[in-house]
């Protein structure tokens, strides 16, 4: 749990462009433009579809830590939207989409 922090702060200085022309040079030029959200929204839906090469070519638009950033988010907050479309506990539809059961808490 401590190290959550500190994967917050290295992807947060990941995602930072450099100012000026005195910055380094990035070390994945390739990636360099992509949005981490973009990324992300097509390799889940690609995921969903069975797609993998889609998959495969969202992943290698950003680095995995972005990716895995960016796919937490974009699940938060599809959790959060459908508990409110079902007027149901964020914990009690993702247990649902897992198909676990709801013990009362």
């Amino acid at each position: 749990m401590t190290q959550i922090p500190e994967r917050l702060r290295r992807l947060l200085l990941f995602a930072r462009k450099p100012s000026g022309a005195a910055a380094p040079a990035p070390a994945r030029p390739a990636r360099q433009g992509h949005n981490l959200f973009e990324a992300a929204a097509v390799y889940v839906a690609a995921c969903a579809e069975d797609d993998q090469a889609r998959a495969e070519e969202a992943a290698n638009r950003v680095s995995p830590g972005a990716l895995s950033f960016g796919v937490n988010e974009l699940a938060c907050r599809a959790l959060v939207a459908l508990a409110r479309e079902r007027n149901e506990p964020p914990l009690t539809v993702a247990r649902s989409l897992l198909g676990l059961r709801n013990d009362p808490a």
